[in-house]
């Protein structure tokens, strides 16, 4: 009799019961790396508890059922009461709940704060993208608020609660408050300053009723948003100025936020993105009128960073896939990991995915310190940052799915996820030519940032002749900014790229430093993925990635 015909083998089972922060040894080191040694045990375990929920089968089920089951609007009730609600899925609350109570929106209250939550939200963006958002939006709305003491001391200890209160009641009864953002219009995009909607001042002092239409307006379930409009030119001076609209006023009455559509999105599909109007809307102004992109910048920055580490998370993830399914599977005569041309590929991915998240966790200890020297290097660092590890976050995803074979094309591998969702961080908080060009506003305006960078960078000199041409190289092209525009993204690439290569020389094993200068800075590595030269140690390269305990 023949033998079924439905015997599986040669299949690798899923990545499921894993501790993802602990089996990350890039991540683990940064945090040993950039942390107090009297708070490392502490963190370390609240990581580590974190990384097992992130890598258990239960929540990467409900990161699943959070994009399968998106979210709808509901514009009225029962009774034609316009009330303007998002529905969620519960898995999409379960997961917000926990990134809440993980102290993802409260860095700033913490010891060791952005270190600690930097790496918190690398690894919980890699069960479900979606959720990051909110998450990010109400961590980053905190150095905006500052910008008004009176503010920042109503609304501070509420954002930065570890209580997630899903309800839609007024901010003073509740235990924690999640933020949004409302920057783009349709007639502008990036181009803020031909924002056209309008607030017009009321009796009360700092209060305003706006009127406009924002174009997209992340998470609308929010409590409150952070919004431009032009403030009418009397009393003071008018222009884009920053405003805090609550979703639900003092009195319990819901301000006037009218939600005309959601987005269909081509990924981050669990998160809720809408176009909204304002008839009259309440606002409370914050900072001075005509300094609102001053105001918010503050938060953007903040934002900037989460897609600098929401890209290295979802990289993280995409390796770990790749590299425990070649660990596993194995074609002719043998495993795939140990096919040469294959353990290629792994390991270049696996560069670009330890790079990205020592460079982004390097940026969060700078938020950290606070020194000048640190703020000069955010300044340079971030925007650059934010253009090429976002840009790199694509590519990744698809080289990764690409080594699951066919597999890796179907949806239940979650590999399609992650690719669909790999573009959006080079797009949210400015699109690539925004941070290329911001690069260049910073070398033009602030010559201390560009000192900040040089010291960081000059402090792996010697250490590898690739990496110290690279850096000459690299001051050669910033000799002239003369008609420098056409080339800002070459510049941000390169600035990105010596800093990557200086931590990396500095920090990371020889092995992992050695191929990256090769590859990255020296010119042995080829344009696509898997072009490395065979005479570096490529083995301890994947090994270090593999997602083992």
């Amino acid at each position: 009799m023949a033998g079924s015909t439905h015997t599986v083998d040669n299949q690798p089972e899923p990545l499921t019961g894993y501790d993802v922060f602990s089996t990350d040894r890039a991540l683990v080191a940064a945090v040993e790396r950039h942390l107090d040694p009297d708070l490392l045990g502490e963190v370390r375990e609240e990581l580590s508890a974190l990384g097992r929920s992130a890598g258990s089968a239960q929540l990467q089920e409900w990161g699943v059922q959070a994009n399968a089951f998106p979210p709808r609007l509901r514009t009225h009730d029962r009774y034609g009461r316009r009330i303007d609600e998002v529905e969620f899925h519960p898995a999409w609350h379960r997961l917000l709940g926990k990134g809440v109570a993980a102290g993802l929106t409260a860095a700033w209250t913490r010891p060791g704060g952005h270190v600690r939550r930097a790496a918190g939200f690398l690894v919980w963006s890699q069960v479900e993208a979606g959720n990051g958002c909110p998450l990010s939006m109400t961590h980053a709305a905190v150095p905006a608020l500052r910008t008004d003491p009176e503010l920042a001391a109503e609304w501070e200890p509420r954002l930065t609660s570890m209580i997630y209160d899903r309800e839609p009641r007024p901010a003073q009864l509740k235990a924690g408050v999640l933020f949004g953002m409302g920057m783009t219009e349709k007639q502008g995009g990036s181009d803020v300053r031909a924002n056209t909607t309008v607030a017009h001042p009321l009796a009360e002092a700092g209060t305003y009723a706006l009127t406009g239409h924002k174009w997209f307006c992340s998470a609308p379930m929010s409590d409150a948003f952070l919004v431009l409009a032009q403030a009418a030119p009397e009393p003071g001076t008018g222009g884009l100025t920053c405003f805090l609209v609550p979703r639900v006023l003092a009195d319990g009455s819901r301000n006037v936020f009218l939600i005309q559509r959601l987005k269909d999105k081509l990924g981050n599909r669990s998160n809720a993105s809408a176009e909204v109007e304002f008839d009259g809307t309440w606002a409370r102004r914050v900072g001075e009128e005509g300094r609102g992109v001053a105001t918010i910048m503050g938060m953007v920055a903040a934002t900037r960073l989460d897609c600098v580490l929401g890209s290295a998370g979802l990289m993280r993830q995409a390796v770990a896939q790749a590299v425990h399914h070649c660990t596993y599977r194995e074609a002719f005569g043998g495993r795939l990991v140990d096919k040469p041309l294959m353990r290629n590929v792994l390991a270049d991915l696996a560069l670009e995915s330890e790079a990205a998240t020592t460079l982004a966790l390097r940026l969060a200890a700078a938020y950290d310190d606070g020194g000048e020297h640190e703020r000069a290097l955010l300044r340079i660092a971030v925007p650059a940052a934010k253009y090429w590890v976002t840009k790199r976050c694509a590519p990744v995803a698809v080289e990764a799915a690409e080594c699951l074979g066919g597999n890796g094309y179907v949806e239940e591998s979650g590999l399609p996820r992650l690719v669909r969702e790999s573009p959006l961080n080079s797009i949210w908080e400015g699109a690539g030519n925004v941070q290329a060009l911001d690069v260049l506003r910073v070398l033009r305006r602030e010559p201390r940032s560009l000192d900040a960078y040089l010291v960081e960078i000059g402090r792996a000199r010697g250490a590898d002749h690739r990496l110290d041409a690279a850096a000459k190289n690299l001051l050669t092209e910033l000799g002239s900014l003369e008609g420098v525009e056409g080339r800002a993204r070459r510049l941000a690439e390169r600035i990105a790229l010596v800093l990557q290569g200086s931590l990396l020389v500095r920090f990371a094993p020889p092995e992992v430093a050695d191929a990256f200068c090769a590859a990255r800075l020296g010119g042995d590595g080829g344009a696509a993925f898997g072009t490395l030269p065979s005479t570096l140690d490529l083995a301890s390269v994947v090994e270090r990635a593999r997602p083992a305990e």
